[in-house]
């Protein structure tokens, strides 16, 4: 392939070396998943609003992320949300119309599985709309976050950045495990001869969304503890920070 992933392979290497042993791992993930909790509850006391963006490649992690920052999180005031294709009524309805019913209450977080990025992302690589469109969907995209911010949002987003080669395998270990085959789609294999043409689409959209109130992190996610450990940790980070 032309093009591995979005991070240099230093990164990923650095990420796949980040602990001595899988009980450091634990260790370390247990840790913040504690920490995560009191956030939630301070959120919870502050009635702040909060929105968690996961984008990446299929196979990149993103739900073994979100399900070990949930684990421990009371479900009374975090909700995820699975974005899949929308609907017929949907298609005929501005593109952010069926996000705005699941935005967090005071008090809450919202965590999306993909989101609105898909206009930029799935849309625009299988041209389900025009070029001019894709291109004008960046500024809504920015306005939108920033009217959400201006209105107390804490927006944090994180794309899971894995390489052809371990998505491959991935996808093999799926294939092999009964209890995971379900993951697996002819569309994921269909994706991936698309790797190319959805690269180009990852770094645009980090480029042109990321802002200082809705800033993109990318995380190296060849290794799913340093991927699950990194966004933990940087969820925290910004929390606090912001």
């Amino acid at each position: 392939m032309k093009h591995e992933s979005i991070l240099p392979k230093k990164l990923q290497r650095e990420g796949q070396t980040a602990f001595k042993s899988k009980e450091d791992y634990e260790k370390k993930l247990k840790a913040l998943q504690v920490q995560m909790l009191d956030l939630q509850q301070l959120v919870r006391r502050e009635k702040k609003k909060v929105i968690i963006v996961f984008e990446g490649a299929d196979a990149s992690g993103k739900g073994g992320v979100i399900k070990r920052m949930t684990e421990y999180l009371d479900p009374r005031a975090i909700r995820v949300h699975a974005t899949t294709a929308p609907n017929e009524l949907e298609q005929k309805q501005n593109y952010f119309q069926r996000f705005f019913k699941l935005l967090p209450e005071p008090g809450t977080i919202a965590v999306f599985d993909r989101s609105w990025y898909g206009r930029v992302l799935v849309e625009r690589v299988e041209g389900l709309i025009s070029k001019k469109d894709w291109h004008r969907a960046f500024h809504e995209i920015n306005a939108v976050e920033k009217m959400l911010s201006d209105d107390g949002v804490l927006i944090l987003k994180f794309c899971l950045d894995v390489t052809f080669d371990e998505q491959a395998q991935r996808f093999k270990d799926r294939e092999r495990d009964p209890l995971r085959r379900w993951k697996l789609t002819s569309e994921d294999w269909r994706n991936r001869k698309k790797w190319n043409k959805y690269l180009p689409a990852f770094t645009d959209m980090i480029e042109k969304t990321s802002t200082k109130y809705a800033p993109w992190t990318v995380v190296a996610s060849n290794s799913k503890w340093f991927a699950r450990v990194e966004v933990l940790r940087d969820v925290q980070k910004q929390m606090k920070k912001r």
